[in-house]
């Protein structure tokens, strides 16, 4: 299953909120992505279907090994697009909007590039 980018924003969501907290629910996705209980649900359970996130029998969501190698390579990238926008100027809040954007369509190529600027400054 090829992952869109709400899959890709969905599983970065599940990384940071296991990060701050050990049991993530589906509505903890809703809150904080400010999406409705059925969106969520139904996006929750193509990703289960497509193998990126387990649920058990109380309602508690992991990401599968394939689900977080994803939701860390887009995490990754929202970091480092977050800190190069902010180095070249542009504000906090408008590089970490913009990072969430491109993230998700940047060429591994130029990501690359930008990581390897970044490495050097």
């Amino acid at each position: 299953m090829q992952l869109q980018e709400s899959g890709e924003m969905y599983l970065e969501t599940i990384l940071i909120l296991t990060r701050k907290k050990p049991n993530v629910r589906s509505i903890d996705v809703c809150e904080h992505m400010g999406f409705s209980k059925p969106s969520v649900s139904r996006a929750i359970s193509l990703l289960r279907s497509g193998g990126y996130v387990n649920m058990d029998s109380d309602g508690f969501l992991t990401l599968t090994d394939v689900g977080l190698e994803v939701a860390e390579k887009i995490y990754l990238r929202h970091e480092l697009l977050t800190r190069f926008l902010i180095s070249i100027g542009v504000s906090t809040d408008t590089a970490s909007n913009d990072a969430c954007k491109i993230e998700h369509c940047i060429s591994d190529e130029s990501f690359n590039a930008i990581k390897k600027y970044m490495k050097n400054k």
